[in-house]
């Protein structure tokens, strides 16, 4: 990733809190339909993991899909998941190609889940060299055809509404 100025962070972190609020809440209540925008939508079940080696043989699977290969060059480029203990946040480190996670954070393991390991795997995939904001219009894109290929199109739909009604852009 470069240095380039991430402007639209905090658009991007603001719409995946409402996604991952809605699975949740979904999850709770055992009603998977939501209504967006007028239309009914069936929520997929999201994954959730259960330790760092579960999460990376999903990211492993999730990079060796055919699919993910023919689209991104980085996908070739193995990945190595850690624990990150004491944090709030999971990260992606572009230079050791490695996938931090924090395993429980007050009581919950909220980044053991499939919406923040694919938006992890989306910064792996940005092209090498490239100079793009972390959370660039490119990124947003990249994230979104992994949801919609993995999770399932509704999912998709809902994170790329809610992303362009936080003022994200994609690209």
């Amino acid at each position: 990733m470069s240095g380039t100025r991430d402007a639209q962070r905090a658009r991007v972190y603001d719409a995946e809190g409402l996604v991952r609020r809605m699975f949740e809440r979904a999850d709770e209540h055992g009603a998977r339909t939501v209504e967006l925008h007028g239309s009914h939508l069936t929520l997929p079940i999201e994954r959730r993991f259960a330790s760092v080696e579960s999460v990376q043989s999903y990211a492993d699977k999730v990079l060796s899909l055919n699919w993910v290969r023919a689209q991104w060059d980085r996908a070739t480029v193995p990945i190595r998941v850690r624990a990150r203990s004491g944090a709030l946040a999971a990260h992606y480190e572009f230079d050791t190609g490695v996938l931090a996670v924090p395993l429980h954070t007050g009581g919950t393991a909220w980044a053991l889940r499939e919406l923040v390991v694919l938006h992890e795997l989306a910064h792996h995939l940005e092209p090498a060299g490239a100079d793009l904001a972390a959370h660039g219009p490119e990124f947003c894109t990249r994230y979104l055809d992994l949801v919609d290929g993995i999770v399932g199109p509704e999912a998709a739909l809902l994170l790329r509404t809610t992303l362009l009604g936080c003022g994200a852009r994609l690209g």
